[in-house]
């Protein structure tokens, strides 16, 4: 007999149920396991009808920058990109906006985007320091271990606001941005109970990160819990992996192409190509709308059932990495490893910069301006970007990047002497002065800047290929902001020396937020995915000798059990289709108990016996709410029927009391447990 057969044991003796469950006494909520069951996919359940809506709308909450798009159900082939907004940075072409948000000295929103930067910048530098102006503050979600509805973010004066009002104030704004938006197309006041909302999250997110997200939509009015289907999680990659499909050879550049290919030929540099790009990405910007095929594109016609492929979307925070595979005829996707990746976007060049900035003035100076003159930082990191578009494996001429006069006024009262003294001093032979007050910085030295970004998205390319899931792949896209950088393209090329095609989309900016509206559209077109972490909870076994450890043992009424066993619910890297279902039972410990709470644990490893073993630690909470019953028709031994859903975006619950047919209020808690 198994260890899952003898649970089941467990939960069809009559002794057990006639006492609180032994589970209770070692820390475990009142609960004990009836019959588990293996994943299985159910066809027969009672599954809502589905909602019609109007149009999608699908928001690309950058690290950033961010926009969104939309497309109207009843015209799915023609997806509408946000209308341009007012601002702009000097040689950034974006069609997005800064993902930046300035709030009043007394917490309350102000603006989003190039707006609250503007203002921001145009402030006095006196009031400015009461504001609070907060930017990349999405990456939060991914290194804070311990994230929760309290977790707090910092603001460029230093002063501390509510993560979870942050998010929620940026969602709310692009709420009404959008619905303002579509009231004008349609001519009459468009409502947000016909809309159908998906925002994008970095593949590599943990639950917590997730589920934080849903909570700041529920928060800003978005959509409410009350109608959790109306919104959709989507990760980023998968999105870039749909639009992917529909691409046609004339919005793409292929940059293993041996021939003439988009007006450029191989010998042209790779920047050649880009620009090209971003002019026909230019031309197209006024109409804003994009038609996508409804048959799959001419690069998609090229693979046959089974063919692999690679989506690397490099953004701004992140680098996320999928493995997909082609399931004929309907072109459905399956995930083939468990999304993986990190924090190696662009904002990383960034944090290169600072570095060399206080390797020349000084930590405690940058620190100080940061606070002291934060307009102006964001001036000065605003004009490095503007350079850093610039870098190129060929570039010869030096790129000058400008100094704000506060920095250098507030640089002398600070030191005593010039900035141009502070170069000459710091012996950063590649970084010169420039008496037209700026910083001129060689292309090696540029180039040094994005070494060690690249050097960890191309480890973990190598370290990919050499799994073997990822053997005979035919394509890597190559997608997000980040993808338009020479250099990067140069190191992912020479890294994988001809194994596969190359393939990064014109509107590589924008193949996130269109994909993201096909999501919407059709949530089923992703089969199979791959579960990131072994999931379960903690049970009572039987307790057997020689095989169980003795100081597991746990003797109650006669019985022995053994305690803290690891009731798998899904493995890591384990494939799961669509609506597959993992089935649990529990009967309450008391005829009255009112709520279930059940511990979930999570491993990154498959091999788990006990909860406490080495890697597993708690994660979560599932949560069943049993009132709305009569005491009365309370049978003595009460089940409870549990499905979990892993193959979704987002880990769902649902449950159903066996006696009553009734649907138990279920709940699944990554955040606050």
């Amino acid at each position: 007999m198994t260890e899952k057969e003898s649970v089941s044991d467990i939960g069809t003796a009559d002794s057990v149920s006639a006492y609180s469950s032994p589970a209770k006494s070692v820390g475990d909520p009142g609960i004990t396991p009836l019959s588990p069951s293996h994943s299985l996919k159910d066809s027969d359940q009672n599954v809502p009808a589905q909602q019609t809506y109007v149009v999608v709308v699908a928001i690309d909450f950058g690290t950033t920058s961010s926009g969104y798009a939309y497309s109207f159900t009843k015209e799915p082939e023609c997806i509408h990109i946000m209308r341009r907004w007012e601002g702009g940075d000097p040689g950034v072409s974006n069609q997005k906006t800064p993902t930046t948000i300035l709030l009043t000295p007394d917490g309350k929103f102000h603006s989003f985007g190039y707006a609250a930067r503007d203002f921001y910048h145009d402030l006095d530098p006196s009031d400015s320091k009461h504001w609070l102006y907060l930017e990349k503050f999405k990456m939060k979600l991914h290194t804070t271990s311990t994230l929760s509805t309290e977790t707090e973010l910092l603001a460029a004066n230093g002063k501390r606001v509510k993560a979870l009002d942050i998010f929620s104030y940026a969602l709310q704004f692009f709420k009404e941005q959008a619905l303002k938006e579509l009231s004008d197309q349609v001519g009459s006041e468009f409502h947000g109970s016909d809309v159908r909302w998906v925002i994008t999250v970095p593949a590599i997110w943990k639950q917590p990160a997730k589920q934080f997200m849903r909570q700041a939509a529920y928060k800003s009015g978005l959509v409410t819990p009350d109608n959790p289907e109306q919104l959709i999680i989507a990760l980023e990659p998968e999105a870039a992996s749909i639009y992917c499909r529909k691409l046609r050879l004339h919005q793409m550049i292929d940059l293993s192409s041996k021939t003439a290919f988009n007006g450029y030929s191989p010998t042209e540099t790779i920047g050649t190509g880009m620009t090209q790009a971003k002019e026909v990405v230019r031309r197209n910007r006024q109409s804003r709308t994009f038609l996508v095929e409804n048959v799959i594109g001419e690069l998609w016609s090229e693979l046959a059932e089974g063919d692999r492929y690679v989506v690397v979307d490099c953004g701004g925070g992140t680098v996320d990495l999928t493995v997909h595979q082609i399931r004929l005829p309907e072109g459905h996707l399956k995930e083939l490893y468990k999304a993986s990746g990190g924090p190696y976007g662009s904002i990383g060049v960034d944090y290169e910069f600072e570095k060399l900035l206080c390797k020349i003035f000084g930590v405690d100076f940058i620190d100080q301006f940061k606070i002291k003159r934060p307009a102006a930082w964001v001036d000065l990191m605003i004009a490095f970007e503007s350079r850093k578009r610039a870098a190129a494996p060929e570039r010869t001429n030096p790129l000058n990047i400008n100094l704000p006069f506060s920095f250098i006024d507030y640089y002398k009262k600070f030191r005593g002497h010039s900035v141009e003294h502070a170069l000459r001093k710091s012996n950063v032979d590649f970084v010169k002065w420039s008496s037209q007050g700026m910083l001129r910085m060689n292309p090696d030295a540029m180039n040094a800047l994005f070494k060690p970004t690249i050097d960890h998205i191309i480890q973990h390319l190598s370290d990919l290929f050499e799994k073997p899931e990822v053997s005979d792949i035919k394509f890597l896209f190559l997608v997000g902001g980040f993808s338009e950088s020479p250099l990067l393209q140069q190191a992912i090329q020479t890294m994988l020396g001809g194994r596969c095609r190359i393939i990064i989309p014109y509107d590589v900016g924008l193949t996130i937020l269109k994909g993201a509206v096909l999501f919407g559209l059709d949530p089923s077109v992703i089969k199979v995915r791959r579960s990131p972490l072994t999931y379960g909870v903690g049970v009572l076994n039987r307790y057997v000798e020689g095989k169980h450890p003795p100081e597991k043992m746990l003797l109650k009424d006669g019985t022995r059990w053994c305690t803290d066993v690891f009731d798998k619910f899904i493995s890591a890297d384990q494939s799961v289709a669509l609506g597959e279902m993992v089935k649990r039972s529990y009967t309450p410990a008391r005829p009255s108990q009112l709520v279930i709470v059940i511990n979930i644990y999570c491993s990154e490893i498959d091999d788990v016996t006990f909860i406490t073993d080495p890697g597993v630690k708690k994660c979560g909470t599932l949560r069943l709410d049993l009132t709305g019953t009569e005491p009365s028709s309370v049978p003595a031994r009460r089940e409870i029927q549990t499905r979990l859903q892993f193959g979704d975006t987002e880990i769902k619950a649902m449950a159903l009391d066996i006696a009553t047919s009734r649907c138990v209020k279920a709940g699944i808690d990554f955040l606050n447990y």
